[in-house]
C-alpha cells in the first residue's frame, strides 16, 4: 500500500497519530481516548503532518511557535520542531525527509527566523541545516562535603525565601520569567507558555501522568519584589534510620546574582538532604563556584540540547548584539535552498547591518554551522581547525569569534 504524507485536517486522526508518537519513542502502542482528548489542545492541526499506510499512522512531526532569545536580549520568533518519529516498520524511506522539507518551507513563508528543536540523536538533523547552538550541564552535590555554613538561615540583605503555592506560582512566575529571559545574556532561552505554567502546577493534568505537585519557593529582595523562583522535588530515601534523601531541581529561575545564590543557598541547606541534582543548567553555570569546596558538585551529564537552522540570515544577524565592531562576508552554503547566498554584515556595540551582496567571501560554511555559531557558544575557529568552516581570508575565523563569541555561554533551560 502507498504511504501518504499529509497534515491533519481533523481532530478524529490525532488518537491514531499519538499512538504512533508512542510507537516511535518505544512508550507503548496504547494512548487512551481520554489521553488523547487531553493532549488535543495543545496541538495545532495545521502544523501537525502525519505519515499514513492505509489508515495506520507510520510517522509523526508537528512544529509551534516559539520565541527565542538571542544574543543582547532580542526575541526572535522560531519554529519549534516536536513530536519527530519514524515507526519502526517504516524506516529508512525518506519520510522524515519529506515532513522535514515540508516543515521548513512553511516556516519560511510564515516569516519564522529560524527552526529550533531538540535533537534526540546527534547525526540526524545537520543534512537539514540545523547546529547544535547551546549545550546543557547537570551537577550533583554532596552536601556533606560542600563545605556549607550548616547555620544558615536565609539571606543576609534582607531578601527572603518563602513557599509559595500554585497559585502564587501562576500568578508570579510568568512575569519574572519573561523578564529572565530578556536580559542580555540569556541566548538560547526560550518562552513558556500559560499551558507549560498550568502544567507545572498541576492546573493541567494527562491521564496517567503520575503528577505530583514540586515544592516551589520565590525569592524576594528587601523591597519585597519576586526577583527568582526555584522549583523542585524530592527523592527520598532512609538508610537505617539515616536520611539520604536527594533534591531534584527541576527549574532555577533568578534575576539577580544574589537572587540565584539565595536560592542554590536555600535548596542546598535543607535538613536531611544528602545530595542536591541541579537539573539541566547552563554549561558554565555559577553553581560549582557558589560553594567552598567546588569539587563537591560533580558533573553529571554534559551534552548538546538546542539545536538551531537560519531561515531569514539577515534578520538573525541583526537582531542580536556584538560587543566589538567588525565586517565579515559570509557565503553560506544551504543544499535546502532556504537561507544560503552571500551575506556583508557590519556589526558592532550600536547594532549590525546584514545583507546580501557579490563580495568576495571571507568565511564559508554550511548554513548549519552558522545556527551553531549563532548564539555564541561555538568558536569559528575550531569549526576552522575541525573542516566545518573555510577560511577565504587569512584571519577570518578569528574575526568571527571577535563577533559572535559571548560572555556567558548559551542554555535553552526547557525541553520542547
Amino acid at each position: 500500500m502507498s504511504l501518504e504524507i499529509r497534515t491533519l485536517t481533523s481532530p478524529d486522526e490525532l488518537p491514531a497519530w499519538f499512538r504512533a508518537v508512542a510507537v516511535g519513542f518505544l512508550r507503548s502502542s496504547e494512548v487512551s481516548d481520554e489521553e488523547a482528548a487531553s493532549r488535543a489542545p495543545g496541538i495545532e492541526l495545521a502544523r501537525t503532518q502525519g505519515a499514513f499506510d492505509g489508515d495506520r499512522c507510520v510517522g509523526t512531526f508537528r512544529t509551534m511557535p516559539q520565541q527565542l532569545t538571542l544574543p543582547g536580549g532580542a526575541s526572535l520568533p522560531s519554529c519549534a520542531v516536536t513530536n519527530v518519529t519514524v515507526s519502526p516498520t517504516h524506516r529508512r524511506r525518506g519520510l522524515l525527509s519529506q515532513m522535514m522539507a515540508r516543515a521548513l518551507t512553511a516556516a519560511k513563508e510564515r516569516g519564522d527566523a529560524m527552526a529550533s528543536l531538540i535533537s534526540a540523536e546527534y547525526p540526524i538533523y545537520g543534512r537539514y541545516g540545523f547546529g547544535p547552538a547551546a549545550w546543557i550541564a547537570e551537577w550533583e552535590v554532596e552536601i556533606a562535603r560542600a563545605g556549607l555554613d550548616p547555620r544558615h538561615s536565609g539571606p543576609a540583605d534582607g531578601g527572603s525565601v518563602r513557599f509559595a503555592d500554585a497559585d502564587e506560582v501562576r500568578a508570579v512566575g510568568p512575569e519574572l520569567y519573561e523578564r529572565y529571559r530578556g536580559q542580555p545574556h540569556r541566548q538560547g532561552v526560550i518562552d513558556r507558555t500559560g499551558r507549560w505554567w498550568r502544567q507545572l502546577t498541576g492546573q493541567h493534568r494527562y491521564p496517567g501522568d503520575q503528577f505530583t505537585m514540586p515544592f516551589f519557593a520565590v525569592h524576594r529582595d528587601a523591597a519585597g519584589e519576586a526577583q527568582g523562583l526555584v522549583v523542585y522535588s524530592v527523592k527520598e530515601h532512609w538508610a537505617t534510620k539515616l536520611p539520604e534523601n536527594t533534591v531534584e531541581v527541576s527549574s532555577l529561575t533568578a534575576l539577580t546574582p544574589a537572587a540565584e545564590r539565595a536560592l542554590w543557598e536555600f535548596v542546598l541547606s535543607i535538613d536531611w538532604v544528602a545530595r542536591v541534582r541541579s537539573g539541566f543548567r547552563a554549561p558554565d553555570d555559577v553553581l560549582p563556584l557558589l560553594l567552598p569546596d567546588p569539587r563537591a558538585a560533580r558533573l553529571q551529564t554534559v551534552a548538546d540540547f538546542l539545536w538551531l537552522r537560519p531561515l531569514d540570515v539577515p534578520r538573525l544577524l541583526e537582531s542580536r548584539s556584538y560587543a566589538v565592531p567588525g565586517t565579515l562576508v559570509l557565503d553560506l552554503h544551504d543544499a535546502a535552498g532556504l537561507a544560503g547566498g552571500r551575506y556583508h554584515l557590519e556589526a558592532g556595540p550600536d547594532g549590525a547591518v546584514c545583507e546580501p551582496c557579490d563580495a568576495d567571501p571571507d568565511l564559508s560554511l554550511e548554513i548549519g554551522e552558522l545556527g551553531t555559531l549563532l548564539l555564541g557558544d561555538e568558536s569559528a575557529v575550531r569549526l576552522a581547525a575541525l573542516g566545518r568552516a573555510e577560511e577565504q581570508r587569512e584571519g577570518a575565523a578569528a574575526s568571527a569569534d571577535a563577533l559572535f563569541r559571548t560572555s556567558r555561554r548559551a542554555w535553552c533551560p526547557d525541553v520542547f
